[in-house]
């Protein structure tokens, strides 16, 4: 039962971390980072079962997350009312070619690594875009002005 309990806490932890480090960050996961997420998740397994190294207590653990992944989905699916809060909401962070400087701000997405997108996206300028917006993921999504 302590394991689970465990389980319940630091699942709890590692939800509410991602959702402070922000969308942004984790999409675009640079060496340093792939490092600390190692660092992160040994340091959890370490939390999670102590001295317990045992097969049942490696199953309670890995139950118990898989669990609460799925029941955190399944709320979200059947609870619209919660979805901002489990999965976040999307963010306009251009509309009609201009950098909504607040909405990045809030994001930390400089205008820089906007355009570094927009061109992996084989856009040349923001005056090519109507929108753009931070998915719940966090890809940004454009859509180009039609030419019309």
């Amino acid at each position: 039962m302590d394991l689970a309990i465990r389980a319940i806490v630091l699942y709890a932890f590692v939800f509410f971390l991602t959702r402070v480090v922000g969308r942004r960050e984790l999409s675009s996961l640079q060496p340093f980072d792939l490092i600390l997420l190692i660092v992160l998740g040994d340091s959890i397994q370490q939390g999670l079962t102590q001295d317990d190294y045992s097969v049942t207590g490696a199953l309670i653990v890995v139950g118990m997350i898989a669990a609460l992944q799925v029941g955190t989905s399944y709320l979200s699916f059947r609870v619209p009312r919660l979805r901002p809060v489990l999965d976040g909401l999307p963010i306009v962070v251009i509309e009609d070619g201009k950098p909504i400087q607040k909405n990045l701000h809030r994001e930390r997405i400089s205008v820089e690594e906007l355009t570094e997108e927009m061109r992996q996206q084989q856009i040349a300028s923001l005056d090519e875009v109507q929108w753009a917006v931070l998915e719940t993921s966090g890809a940004i999504s454009f859509i180009k002005k039609s030419d019309s």
